[in-house]
């Protein structure tokens, strides 16, 4: 356990672990779901989710990362020896290879928008020219494959550096300028005409717009935005030091997400509704919408860059701690060298990554399950997957494990006390935190279409 790798400090321990949550479900889905679900209305429950559910599984699965120092299947093995729980982590590491696949071709997007944004050739069009450029690209039969070969190679080269030197390093680089560049832009955001309108759609609910499917998503959007049932945040855990304490890292890590989500929703509704329009637009509001939008504010340049900086910044610290998940696993469990590991990790992610890439051009009539493979990807990990997972997680914490492991994992070898957090903390990961994600698990599966 000594010659295994640790931050060098909490501060590092804390930046990643804020770094694995925050991504584009921060920056590019929250708004989105913000808006098609009523703004504030949404945004009440969502917070409600995030203490109810979010961190009662953050600390599920740092009390097993911690408690262990060992990948997901190491962990489990050690705490459920004997049994088939462990079983569980595989699913953990599928999901998080098919994730990192489909992915990182966002991500390659990400890149050449940004390349685009660099050598000024994202000013000067029209709104449908911005269409048909994304439409071009996405669809092309190389170029898009091309950009996530490079982002994943951007990746490697992180993750082949190791904990301290490679993930704690860029995370204590990254996280910093991703909040000073999202204050950079809140504070012009808030100059524009019509920026009032936007801070009120997000911050003034109306409660007539509250219902079961805002309610839904809601929960889905917390639970995807803190990456949690993945296990990544466990993964990350178990570079923690015993000394790090647990309740309270989990709920900064929390607290530092959900900031950056409302932060990222007071940078995106003022600037559209100072420009009459709605951020209900998926994709196309990141590559086609703010594009336009930026062009026409004045330095238009600077803003195009560093949007498209902070994307990158959000995306490449996301995809090494669902990279590390794996990696952890091929070292420990196979008893690979670190290189050798992130050399398998990444040949799978490139394989399948650039078959996902090609999901909207050459392969796009390429259907299983009337999906294609960027598609099916997407729907298997997140709406299957990365819920079970945390159910499990959830589950195996509060009714399996060992209740002095526990004690000690939560009061830091009796160093703290949660005395007065113990019961409630205890409730949410014995019943409300299972209860809410089989809600969104069901949802997910589309079994409540015909009520909502």
């Amino acid at each position: 356990m000594s010659e295994r790798a640790q931050f060098v400090t909490r501060l590092g321990a804390i930046a990643a672990t804020v770094g694995s949550a925050v991504g584009l479900g921060n920056i590019w889905r929250f708004p989105y779901e913000a808006g098609v679900n009523g703004g504030g209305a949404f945004l009440l429950i969502y917070i409600g989710c995030v203490f109810l559910v979010g961190i009662p599984v953050i600390v599920s699965e740092f009390v097993i990362g911690r408690g262990t120092h060992k990948n997901v299947a190491g962990a489990l093995k050690q705490l459920a020896p004997g049994t088939k729980w462990h079983w569980v982590s595989y699913m953990g590491i599928a999901a998080s290879l098919m994730i990192l696949s489909f992915y990182s071709v966002v991500c390659g997007w990400i890149v050449e928008y940004l390349f685009q944004a660099i050598t000024g050739n994202l000013s000067g069009h029209s709104a449908g020219e911005y269409s048909a450029m994304f439409g071009g690209f996405v669809s092309h039969p190389w170029r898009p494959v091309l950009w996530t070969v490079l982002f994943l190679c951007i990746n490697f080269w992180v993750l082949r550096r190791g904990i301290k030197r490679g993930i704690e390093k860029v995370s204590n680089f990254m996280m910093p300028i991703l909040f000073l560049i999202l204050l950079v832009f809140i504070v012009y955001a808030l100059t524009l005409p019509g920026a009032a309108d936007g801070l009120k759609f997000l911050f003034l609910p109306d409660f007539s717009q509250i219902s079961p499917k805002v309610a839904i998503g809601a929960m889905g959007q917390a639970f995807f935005s803190l990456s949690i049932g993945l296990s990544c945040i466990l993964t990350y855990a178990s570079y923690f030091k015993d000394s790090d304490p647990l309740m309270r890292n989990a709920t900064v890590v929390a607290v530092l997400d959900t900031l950056v989500a409302l932060l990222s929703g007071i940078m995106i509704f003022p600037v559209v509704f100072s420009f009459g329009m709605q951020p209900e637009a998926g994709p196309k509001l990141v590559f086609e919408i703010l594009p336009n939008i930026f062009q026409q504010l004045p330095g238009g340049y600077f803003w195009s860059v560093l949007f498209f900086l902070l994307l990158f910044f959000a995306s490449i610290t996301s995809t090494i701690s669902m990279s590390e998940i794996s990696i952890s696993f091929f070292m420990e469990e196979h008893k690979m060298s670190r290189k050798k590991a992130t050399s398998v990790n990444t040949g799978i992610a490139l394989v399948f990554g650039s078959l996902c890439a090609l999901s909207f051009g050459v392969l796009s009539d390429f259907t299983i399950f009337g999906k294609t493979l960027f598609d099916l990807f997407d729907y298997a990990s997140s709406n299957i997957m990365l819920p079970l997972g945390g159910i499990f997680f959830a589950w195996f914490v509060g009714w399996y494990v060992d209740k002095r492991f526990l004690d000690d994992q939560l009061t830091n070898f009796g160093t703290s006390t949660v005395s007065v957090w113990r019961k409630p903390l205890m409730f949410c990961i014995r019943y409300f935190a299972p209860s809410v994600i089989i809600i969104i698990f069901l949802y997910g599966l589309g079994l409540f279409d015909a009520l909502l």
